[in-house]
């Protein structure tokens, strides 16, 4: 997954954390309900002002916004060892 997929799925996930609509994060970033449906949809790539001015209004530090999120590891020895993962 490349830097503008990872910004796109973050941006998702925090706009609904947040329960915002595209444009009320637009709005709050003072950017055009175009362009941040752009970048969730990983067609653009943001500037680094924008990443800025994103972060801003999430209210979140820049790094929360292209920082590959973990998958949870599901191994089989752990659900093993532990009968209440069967």
């Amino acid at each position: 997954m490349d830097l503008k997929e990872v910004m796109a799925v973050n941006m998702r996930r925090l706009r609904h954390e947040q329960d915002l609509t595209q444009e009320e994060l637009a709005a709050r970033a003072d950017l055009s309900m175009r362009y941040v449906g752009s970048i969730e949809r990983a067609r653009v790539s943001a500037s680094v002002s924008v990443l800025g001015r994103l972060a801003q209004a999430f209210s979140v530090d820049p790094c929360e916004l292209i920082k590959p999120q973990r998958k949870p590891r599901h191994s089989r020895s752990a659900s093993l060892r532990n009968p209440a993962n069967s």
